[in-house]
């Protein structure tokens, strides 16, 4: 028969214990008592003092005192050793449960065999995986394009590399990984990722120095110029995104396992009350993980790129490169840190066959029945069983209305995360490094309170699994009215010859903004567009570059802002207030919009309702789901996200920044990435992806979900009702079966 003993009861021999599981429970008096935790949590095996007739078999008896885990069992008391009749002391765990790398199990490692350090290290883990790859790529990738002359189109492509990755391994590592070794899957993949960051960083040791000629540079009116493309050489720095891709596909298949396998290892270890809060504790890392990508990003994108070398531009030039490789670097070397601890975790934590005893399953009801194939012990243990595990999860239509509500909120988390920087640098006239910075403030409250706080609304209101469902349809509501914020759009800087003609009377009726950089004013001048050096003029009009302004010569420096003031500009029309005609001042226009305060707020709103409903979702994806397949339908989950969502989301994000693009860098014929966007068409964009995406699907396959689950017949029909079997009696609720026979230890349990 089997018997649950607590951790702190022990025997001097091997015989003691097999006479404690053969000997007469009535017999002993302490085995009629029913311990604290099993009179008051109304344990599911009853109390010791429960008469038994002769033909009435025994009942697998659980010994527990309060758990000094999270998640412990509430009104548990303890009690000293004094008081055990057995009067014995603790014997070594089953070493399957030690904490420790092989044969190596020191004690002083056992302190982390907790759920709580589990935590502690997974959302470390998780914290680095988004910081390096929902953080710092997105706030570099501005950089990374001028660096090595891409498209938007194509750092997207290098961002759903990632998530290529994944949906490549995704069905495999959660299959197997669900019925394997999960620390091993996990540390083993926190490893793959840490190599994929110092990939990541490779093309800045491998390339050619990044150096601006300040001659060229300054680029000022002259008659005697010659093209920088005649001592262009051969090969582009393009190819080197396939080294980022490489990087970030190392990526995909490192951080595979952390939100399938990891989230699965959690919630299986931990009170099903409590999971939701573990969970939560677990994605917030992984969000603010990004915020601090961003922040960190932003801190390394204000030093330039070539640490060793010195430079007259500021991070403001639009010629500037910061070191945006340095984060990788930072970022790899602590993911190979925390990966050695993860591997030391072993295959189940101590305690958690009692907590998957207790648990009730609200998995959805298939009408054939068939979901019952699932309980079988042996089913997921063969490569044979997988095509009718799909199946399974296929029939299921909330996990599948779910996946695809994912799949429209990856879509758009994705896109906004990757160019939202871009949007703010464009839209507000702000540097990559300053765009950055702002966008990782935003990202840090909203998208970590937000997931949170989800999670704790599900623990603090019990809710099941269509209450959960439909709280997420709300969130989506609400983060929809927010997305009308991109109504709002800032006017563009006016710029000679691309969004205004020039200003001084030259162009006549030959001009037109199809890109018209060259006329009367500075025809003489031999401007080449190669050369992008924008300035100011003093009537407040922005030009390509000093040469294309008709600018003859540096007049000063500027003590206040460190640019350099550029006079004899022919271009420029003369304003009162700069006190001559024809200066400008080096640098873009400043923006006279004032909607950066509004924007910031409701952006605020909209990440917060979205974040808010990511824990809500996968607490109802686990629920909806038998227990057996709950690793490899997360797997299935992230597969249908990323294919739907997190793949093409970038992409398509990019390729609709790329139309709205008003001049492209040229590169000696061949377009490079670009310099000026059309304000205005990137906000209806974004605009009319937000509207639909969050109303015509997530909101309406959130209902859908919630209208056709079928909760099991045992299963509470209230949304508000506890879906653990902690407290109260028990007796006629249906649970799970305990072991066939051997003995199942609660190691940090305490009587």
């Amino acid at each position: 028969m089997p018997v649950l003993l607590n951790a702190d009861a022990s025997f001097s021999s091997k015989q003691e214990l097999l006479d404690l599981q053969d000997c007469p429970l009535s017999g002993d008096p302490f085995l009629d008592t029913p311990s604290p935790v099993d009179s008051q949590t109304g344990s599911p095996v009853g109390s010791g003092s429960r008469s038994l007739g002769p033909d009435v078999p025994i009942q697998p008896h659980i010994f527990t005192g309060a758990s000094s885990v999270p998640g412990q069992m509430h009104g548990a008391e303890t009690k000293p050793h004094a008081e055990t009749p057995l009067g014995l002391q603790l014997i070594s765990p089953d070493s399957d449960q030690l904490c420790g790398w092989g044969a190596l199990t020191p004690k002083a490692m056992q302190v982390f065999n907790t759920p709580r350090w589990v935590l502690f290290f997974l959302s470390v883990a998780a914290f680095l995986q988004g910081m390096i790859v929902n953080g710092l790529i997105n706030t570099v990738i501005t950089s990374i394009e001028r660096r090595f002359d891409l498209h938007s189109y194509e750092s997207g492509l290098i961002v759903s590399s990632y998530d290529i990755a994944s949906c490549i391994c995704l069905v495999f590592v959660s299959y197997f990984g669900g019925t394997g070794h999960k620390p091993r899957w996990l540390g083993w993949g926190v490893l793959i990722m840490a190599l994929g960051s110092l990939v990541f960083a490779l093309p800045h040791f491998t390339s050619p120095p990044y150096q601006v000629s300040l001659p060229e540079q300054t680029g000022m009116c002259s008659a005697n110029r010659t093209s920088p493309c005649q001592d262009k050489e051969g090969g582009g720095l393009s190819s080197y995104r396939f080294v980022f891709m490489l990087g970030q596909f190392l990526h995909g298949i490192g951080a595979t396992p952390l939100y399938t396998l990891g989230v699965t290892y959690l919630d299986e270890n931990v009170n099903s009350n409590y999971a939701p809060v573990y969970v939560g504790v677990f994605y917030t890392a992984a969000v603010v993980g990004p915020a601090a990508g961003y922040l960190l990003g932003g801190y390394f994108l204000n030093t330039f790129t070539e640490i060793h070398l010195t430079t007259e531009m500021t991070p403001e030039d639009p010629n500037w490169i910061g070191a945006w490789w340095i984060g990788f670097l930072v970022g790899g070397a602590a993911a190979l840190l925390i990966s050695f601890p993860i591997l030391g975790y072993p295959r189940q934590l101590p305690g958690s066959q009692e907590y998957a005893s207790m648990r009730v399953s609200e998995a959805h009801q298939l009408k054939d029945g068939s979901h019952t194939t699932a309980s079988d012990p042996q089913f997921g243990k063969s490569v044979k069983d997988m095509p009718r595990s799909v199946l399974l999860l296929l029939k299921n239509p909330t996990f599948v209305f779910l996946c695809l509500a994912g799949a429209t909120e990856a879509t758009l988390v994705a896109g906004v995360s990757t160019f939202g920087p871009k949007f703010l640098e464009s839209q507000f006239s702000l540097s990559a490094s300053g765009a950055a910075t702002l966008f990782g403030y935003i990202v840090v409250p909203a998208g970590g309170g937000g997931t949170l706080l989800g999670g704790y609304i599900v623990k603090r209101f019990n809710l099941r699994c269509r209450g959960i469902i439909r709280f997420c349809m709300i969130c989506a509501m609400t983060s929809l009215a927010a997305v009308f914020i991109f109504l709002i759009h800032c006017p563009n800087v006016p710029m000679a010859g691309v969004t205004a003609p020039y200003q001084f009377g030259l162009m006549g009726k030959h001009f037109s903004l199809d890109l018209n950089l060259t006329v009367d004013c500075n025809a003489n001048c031999s401007c080449v567009r190669e050369l992008y050096n924008p300035v100011c003029g003093a009537d407040d009009m922005m030009y390509y570059s000093p040469c294309h302004a008709g600018c003859t010569s540096i007049n000063h420096t500027d003590v206040s802002t460190g640019k350099q003031v550029y006079s004899g500009c022919s271009c420029v029309v003369g304003n009162v207030s700069w006190g001559e005609e024809g200066f400008a001042l080096a640098g873009k226009c400043g923006n006279s919009c004032y909607h950066l305060p509004v924007f910031l707020t409701v952006f605020f709103i909209a990440i917060s309702f979205t974040f808010l409903s990511s824990i809500p979702a996968l607490t109802a994806t686990l629920r909806c789901v038998p227990d057996s397949q709950r690793s490899f339908a997360l797997g299935i989950q992230w597969v249908v996200v990323r294919t739907l969502g997190a793949i093409p989301g970038p992409i398509a994000f990019g390729s609709m920044i790329d139309i709205s693009c008003l001049l492209w860098q040229d590169q000696c014929g061949e377009q490079g990435s670009c310099y000026l966007y059309q304000n205005s068409t990137m906000s209806q964009y974004i605009l009319v992806a937000g509207i639909i995406y969050k109303v015509a699907l997530g909101t309406i396959f959130y209902l859908v979900a919630s209208i056709l689950y079928q909760p099991p017949p045992e299963s509470p029909q209230s949304s508000c009702e506890s879906t653990d079997h902690g407290t109260g009696n028990l007796s006629d609720l249906p649970i799970k079966d305990l072991p066939e026979d051997g003995v199942i230890v609660n190691l940090h349990a305490r009587l």
